[in-house]
Protein backbone atom coordinates (compact mmCIF):
# COMPACT_ATOMS: atom_id res chain seq x y z
CA UNK A 1 0.00 0.00 0.00
CA UNK A 2 0.98 4.17 -0.64
CA UNK A 3 3.30 4.90 2.06
CA UNK A 4 2.89 8.47 1.73
CA UNK A 5 5.91 10.79 3.84
CA UNK A 6 3.82 13.83 4.57
CA UNK A 7 7.66 15.55 5.62
CA UNK A 8 8.32 16.33 1.93
CA UNK A 9 6.79 19.45 1.27
CA UNK A 10 6.07 18.94 -2.36
CA UNK A 11 6.29 14.91 -3.14
CA UNK A 12 8.94 15.43 -4.95
CA UNK A 13 7.09 17.86 -7.62
CA UNK A 14 8.83 20.99 -8.61
CA UNK A 15 7.07 24.14 -8.16
CA UNK A 16 6.14 24.58 -12.07
CA UNK A 17 5.32 21.17 -11.58
CA UNK A 18 2.63 21.44 -9.02
CA UNK A 19 1.74 25.16 -11.19
CA UNK A 20 0.91 22.98 -13.91
CA UNK A 21 -0.97 20.30 -11.94
CA UNK A 22 -3.13 23.01 -9.94
CA UNK A 23 -4.10 24.97 -13.42
CA UNK A 24 -4.88 21.36 -15.45
CA UNK A 25 -8.25 20.88 -16.88
CA UNK A 26 -8.54 17.67 -15.71
CA UNK A 27 -7.32 15.37 -12.55
CA UNK A 28 -3.44 15.11 -13.62
CA UNK A 29 -2.15 13.97 -10.18
CA UNK A 30 -3.26 11.43 -7.47
CA UNK A 31 -6.71 10.70 -7.27
CA UNK A 32 -7.59 9.32 -3.74
CA UNK A 33 -11.36 9.11 -4.06
CA UNK A 34 -13.88 9.40 -6.45
CA UNK A 35 -17.58 10.48 -5.21
CA UNK A 36 -21.01 11.12 -6.98
CA UNK A 37 -23.07 14.13 -5.98
CA UNK A 38 -27.11 14.32 -5.69
CA UNK A 39 -27.40 15.49 -9.26
CA UNK A 40 -25.27 12.65 -10.88
CA UNK A 41 -21.94 14.57 -11.04
CA UNK A 42 -18.71 13.02 -10.13
CA UNK A 43 -16.55 14.57 -7.77
CA UNK A 44 -12.71 13.98 -7.65
CA UNK A 45 -10.22 14.30 -5.02
CA UNK A 46 -7.08 14.91 -6.66
CA UNK A 47 -3.95 15.27 -4.10
CA UNK A 48 -1.91 18.38 -5.88
CA UNK A 49 -4.54 19.28 -8.88
CA UNK A 50 -7.59 20.21 -6.44
CA UNK A 51 -11.19 18.74 -6.55
CA UNK A 52 -13.06 18.61 -9.99
CA UNK A 53 -16.80 18.04 -10.76
CA UNK A 54 -17.52 16.19 -13.77
CA UNK A 55 -20.69 16.76 -15.25
CA UNK A 56 -20.75 14.44 -18.17
CA UNK A 57 -19.24 16.66 -20.57
CA UNK A 58 -16.18 19.03 -18.72
CA UNK A 59 -14.64 19.02 -15.67
CA UNK A 60 -14.76 22.32 -13.19
CA UNK A 61 -11.78 22.14 -10.26
CA UNK A 62 -13.99 23.78 -7.58
CA UNK A 63 -10.31 24.82 -5.13
CA UNK A 64 -7.90 25.76 -7.01
CA UNK A 65 -9.02 29.58 -7.44
CA UNK A 66 -10.80 29.52 -4.25
CA UNK A 67 -9.03 27.78 -1.93
CA UNK A 68 -5.16 27.47 -3.48
CA UNK A 69 -2.99 24.53 -3.87
CA UNK A 70 -3.44 21.96 -1.02
CA UNK A 71 -2.69 18.23 -0.59
CA UNK A 72 -6.88 17.17 -1.46
CA UNK A 73 -7.62 13.62 -0.29
CA UNK A 74 -11.62 13.11 -0.07
CA UNK A 75 -14.62 14.98 -1.09
CA UNK A 76 -18.50 14.60 0.29
CA UNK A 77 -21.38 16.00 -0.57
CA UNK A 78 -23.47 15.99 2.68
CA UNK A 79 -27.56 15.54 3.12
CA UNK A 80 -27.71 19.65 2.55
CA UNK A 81 -26.09 19.47 -0.56
CA UNK A 82 -22.96 21.31 0.81
CA UNK A 83 -19.41 20.22 -0.07
CA UNK A 84 -16.43 19.03 2.50
CA UNK A 85 -12.84 18.56 1.28
CA UNK A 86 -10.37 16.48 3.08
CA UNK A 87 -6.97 17.87 3.16
CA UNK A 88 -3.59 16.09 4.33
CA UNK A 89 -2.16 19.51 5.09
CA UNK A 90 -4.93 22.19 5.99
CA UNK A 91 -7.41 20.53 7.50
CA UNK A 92 -11.08 20.33 5.88
CA UNK A 93 -13.08 23.34 3.60
CA UNK A 94 -17.20 23.54 3.82
CA UNK A 95 -18.39 24.88 0.50
CA UNK A 96 -21.47 25.68 -0.07
CA UNK A 97 -22.03 26.43 -3.35
CA UNK A 98 -21.06 30.02 -2.59
CA UNK A 99 -18.89 30.70 -0.12
CA UNK A 100 -15.83 28.36 1.62
CA UNK A 101 -15.49 28.05 5.32
CA UNK A 102 -12.13 26.61 6.66
CA UNK A 103 -11.94 23.89 9.51
CA UNK A 104 -8.61 23.45 11.19
CA UNK A 105 -7.24 22.32 15.17
CA UNK A 106 -8.11 26.44 15.67
CA UNK A 107 -11.52 25.21 15.06
CA UNK A 108 -11.46 22.07 17.51
CA UNK A 109 -10.52 20.06 14.63
CA UNK A 110 -8.30 16.75 15.75
CA UNK A 111 -5.67 17.27 13.41
CA UNK A 112 -4.77 19.01 10.39
CA UNK A 113 -4.11 16.06 8.53
CA UNK A 114 -7.75 14.87 7.05
CA UNK A 115 -7.80 11.50 5.03
CA UNK A 116 -11.64 10.90 4.95
CA UNK A 117 -14.98 12.98 5.53
CA UNK A 118 -18.04 10.29 6.23
CA UNK A 119 -21.66 11.53 7.20
CA UNK A 120 -23.53 9.00 9.16
CA UNK A 121 -27.09 8.46 9.61
CA UNK A 122 -28.11 10.53 11.91
CA UNK A 123 -26.45 13.73 9.98
CA UNK A 124 -23.36 14.18 11.88
CA UNK A 125 -20.38 14.91 9.90
CA UNK A 126 -16.77 12.15 10.78
CA UNK A 127 -13.21 13.55 9.76
CA UNK A 128 -10.62 10.85 10.11
CA UNK A 129 -6.79 10.90 9.82
CA UNK A 130 -4.31 11.65 12.14
CA UNK A 131 -7.14 11.68 14.88
CA UNK A 132 -10.53 11.52 14.52
CA UNK A 133 -13.34 13.91 14.74
CA UNK A 134 -17.43 14.50 14.63
CA UNK A 135 -19.35 17.78 13.69
CA UNK A 136 -22.62 17.53 14.92
CA UNK A 137 -23.11 21.08 13.10
CA UNK A 138 -21.97 23.31 16.20
CA UNK A 139 -19.26 21.62 17.74
CA UNK A 140 -16.53 19.50 17.15
CA UNK A 141 -15.72 16.23 19.31
CA UNK A 142 -12.44 14.52 19.30
CA UNK A 143 -11.20 11.20 19.47
CA UNK A 144 -7.34 9.71 20.11
CA UNK A 145 -5.25 6.88 21.12
CA UNK A 146 -6.17 8.17 24.88
CA UNK A 147 -10.17 6.39 24.02
CA UNK A 148 -8.68 3.97 22.16
CA UNK A 149 -8.79 4.61 18.42
CA UNK A 150 -5.96 3.07 16.81
CA UNK A 151 -2.88 5.14 15.74
CA UNK A 152 -3.36 6.23 12.43
CA UNK A 153 -7.43 6.32 12.45
CA UNK A 154 -9.70 7.10 9.85
CA UNK A 155 -8.36 6.62 6.38
CA UNK A 156 -12.11 5.19 5.86
CA UNK A 157 -14.98 5.35 7.66
CA UNK A 158 -17.83 3.75 7.20
CA UNK A 159 -21.63 3.33 9.31
CA UNK A 160 -23.11 -0.55 9.15
CA UNK A 161 -26.33 -1.40 9.34
CA UNK A 162 -26.57 -2.00 13.63
CA UNK A 163 -25.40 2.13 13.76
CA UNK A 164 -21.62 0.50 14.51
CA UNK A 165 -18.91 3.52 13.29
CA UNK A 166 -15.83 1.13 11.24
CA UNK A 167 -12.43 2.79 11.09
CA UNK A 168 -9.80 1.80 8.57
CA UNK A 169 -6.33 2.03 10.21
CA UNK A 170 -2.71 1.81 10.16
CA UNK A 171 -3.22 -0.50 12.61
CA UNK A 172 -6.25 -2.27 11.79
CA UNK A 173 -10.10 -2.10 11.21
CA UNK A 174 -11.93 -1.08 14.60
CA UNK A 175 -15.34 -0.07 15.32
CA UNK A 176 -17.23 2.66 17.86
CA UNK A 177 -20.55 1.59 19.09
CA UNK A 178 -20.83 4.86 20.67
CA UNK A 179 -18.67 4.25 23.80
CA UNK A 180 -15.85 2.46 22.89
CA UNK A 181 -13.38 1.64 20.21
CA UNK A 182 -13.09 -2.25 19.51
CA UNK A 183 -9.69 -2.72 17.36
CA UNK A 184 -10.31 -6.37 15.28
CA UNK A 185 -7.63 -9.16 15.59
CA UNK A 186 -6.78 -12.17 13.16
CA UNK A 187 -6.94 -15.44 14.66
CA UNK A 188 -3.44 -15.18 16.35
CA UNK A 189 -4.68 -12.59 18.25
CA UNK A 190 -2.12 -9.95 16.26
CA UNK A 191 -3.48 -6.99 14.73
CA UNK A 192 -4.01 -6.14 10.98
CA UNK A 193 -1.32 -3.93 9.54
CA UNK A 194 -2.01 -1.24 7.30
CA UNK A 195 -5.85 -1.44 6.39
CA UNK A 196 -7.13 1.52 3.54
CA UNK A 197 -10.70 0.39 2.97
CA UNK A 198 -13.70 -0.95 4.88
CA UNK A 199 -17.08 -1.28 3.28
CA UNK A 200 -20.28 -3.63 4.31
CA UNK A 201 -21.74 -5.80 1.84
CA UNK A 202 -25.20 -6.37 1.14
CA UNK A 203 -25.25 -9.49 3.82
CA UNK A 204 -24.10 -7.48 6.27
CA UNK A 205 -20.07 -8.63 5.91
CA UNK A 206 -17.69 -6.55 6.54
CA UNK A 207 -14.58 -6.04 4.13
CA UNK A 208 -11.67 -4.72 4.62
CA UNK A 209 -8.04 -4.82 2.79
CA UNK A 210 -4.53 -4.72 4.34
CA UNK A 211 -0.71 -5.53 3.41
CA UNK A 212 -1.72 -9.78 2.98
CA UNK A 213 -4.86 -9.50 0.85
CA UNK A 214 -8.35 -8.68 0.98
CA UNK A 215 -10.11 -10.05 3.73
CA UNK A 216 -14.30 -10.73 5.02
CA UNK A 217 -15.27 -10.68 8.48
CA UNK A 218 -19.07 -11.98 9.69
CA UNK A 219 -19.13 -11.03 13.11
CA UNK A 220 -17.11 -14.11 14.20
CA UNK A 221 -14.83 -15.44 11.17
CA UNK A 222 -12.13 -13.72 9.33
CA UNK A 223 -11.97 -14.98 5.65
CA UNK A 224 -8.70 -14.08 3.33
CA UNK A 225 -10.38 -13.91 0.22
CA UNK A 226 -7.82 -13.04 -2.00
CA UNK A 227 -3.61 -12.56 -1.75
CA UNK A 228 -4.34 -9.29 -3.84
CA UNK A 229 -4.26 -6.06 -1.65
CA UNK A 230 -7.31 -3.78 -1.32
CA UNK A 231 -6.68 -0.32 -1.47
CA UNK A 232 -9.77 0.40 -2.07
CA UNK A 233 -12.91 -1.69 -2.01
CA UNK A 234 -16.63 -1.33 -3.08
CA UNK A 235 -19.80 -3.58 -3.47
CA UNK A 236 -21.70 -2.88 -6.78
CA UNK A 237 -25.48 -2.95 -7.37
CA UNK A 238 -25.33 -6.59 -8.52
CA UNK A 239 -23.09 -7.68 -5.70
CA UNK A 240 -19.78 -7.80 -7.31
CA UNK A 241 -16.75 -6.79 -4.72
CA UNK A 242 -14.27 -4.11 -6.67
CA UNK A 243 -11.01 -3.29 -5.40
CA UNK A 244 -8.02 -1.41 -6.47
CA UNK A 245 -4.46 -3.04 -4.84
CA UNK A 246 -1.52 -4.61 -5.27
CA UNK A 247 -0.99 -7.73 -7.28
CA UNK A 248 2.53 -7.71 -5.97
CA UNK A 249 5.38 -5.35 -5.33
CA UNK A 250 5.42 -3.98 -9.40
CA UNK A 251 1.68 -4.40 -10.43
CA UNK A 252 -1.37 -3.38 -9.36
CA UNK A 253 -4.70 -3.76 -10.88
CA UNK A 254 -8.17 -3.20 -10.73
CA UNK A 255 -9.83 -5.97 -9.59
CA UNK A 256 -13.65 -7.74 -9.98
CA UNK A 257 -15.13 -10.54 -7.68
CA UNK A 258 -18.03 -12.26 -8.73
CA UNK A 259 -21.06 -12.32 -6.69
CA UNK A 260 -22.04 -15.68 -7.49
CA UNK A 261 -18.69 -16.93 -6.27
CA UNK A 262 -18.01 -15.08 -3.56
CA UNK A 263 -18.59 -16.90 -0.51
CA UNK A 264 -17.40 -20.14 -1.87
CA UNK A 265 -13.23 -21.07 -1.47
CA UNK A 266 -12.34 -20.21 -5.14
CA UNK A 267 -14.18 -17.03 -5.77
CA UNK A 268 -13.74 -15.98 -9.29
CA UNK A 269 -11.77 -12.80 -10.00
CA UNK A 270 -11.51 -10.71 -13.19
CA UNK A 271 -8.50 -8.22 -13.67
CA UNK A 272 -9.92 -5.34 -15.52
CA UNK A 273 -6.85 -3.36 -15.64
CA UNK A 274 -3.13 -3.83 -14.18
CA UNK A 275 0.22 -1.33 -13.89
CA UNK A 276 2.04 0.80 -12.63
CA UNK A 277 0.49 3.24 -12.08
CA UNK A 278 -0.97 2.45 -8.51
CA UNK A 279 -4.89 2.61 -8.66
CA UNK A 280 -6.59 4.40 -5.77
CA UNK A 281 -10.27 5.40 -5.03
CA UNK A 282 -13.50 3.46 -6.77
CA UNK A 283 -16.69 4.28 -7.60
CA UNK A 284 -19.91 2.70 -9.28
CA UNK A 285 -21.46 5.43 -10.54
CA UNK A 286 -25.56 5.47 -11.08
CA UNK A 287 -25.28 4.64 -14.67
CA UNK A 288 -22.79 1.61 -13.47
CA UNK A 289 -19.77 2.44 -14.79
CA UNK A 290 -16.96 2.07 -12.76
CA UNK A 291 -14.76 5.07 -11.74
CA UNK A 292 -10.98 4.76 -10.24
CA UNK A 293 -8.25 6.85 -9.68
CA UNK A 294 -4.88 6.57 -9.81
CA UNK A 295 -1.21 8.25 -9.05
CA UNK A 296 -1.50 9.96 -12.72
CA UNK A 297 -5.57 10.73 -12.68
CA UNK A 298 -8.73 9.34 -13.26
CA UNK A 299 -10.57 6.70 -15.50
CA UNK A 300 -13.65 5.38 -16.11
CA UNK A 301 -14.89 1.61 -17.30
CA UNK A 302 -17.86 1.20 -18.90
CA UNK A 303 -18.01 -2.53 -18.82
CA UNK A 304 -16.65 -2.39 -22.29
CA UNK A 305 -13.98 0.38 -22.67
CA UNK A 306 -11.43 2.30 -20.17
CA UNK A 307 -11.45 5.92 -20.92
CA UNK A 308 -7.96 7.60 -19.63
CA UNK A 309 -9.21 11.51 -18.73
CA UNK A 310 -5.44 12.50 -18.61
CA UNK A 311 -5.01 11.42 -22.43
CA UNK A 312 -8.29 12.66 -23.45
CA UNK A 313 -7.76 16.14 -22.00
CA UNK A 314 -11.80 15.15 -20.56
CA UNK A 315 -12.82 15.15 -23.81
CA UNK A 316 -15.21 11.84 -24.82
Amino acid sequence: MPQDNFSKEHNGYSESQLKELATSRVPMSQVRNVKQDRNGDILIAATWSGVFRYDGKSFTNLTSSKVGSHRFWDVLEDRRGNLWFASTDSGVYHYNGKTFHHFTTRDALANNLVMSIYEDKAGNIWFGGSGLTRYDGESFQNFTTKDGLPHSGGRTIMEDRTGKLWIATGDGPCFYDGKTFTVLKNKDGKAFKNVWSIIEDKKGSIWFGDNEGLWRYDGSTFTKVSQRGAYAIIEDKKGNIWTTGAVNREVWALSRYDAKYLYSKMPTVTEIMSGPPAFLGLLEANDGSIWFGSVGGVYRYDGKTITDFKSKEGQQ
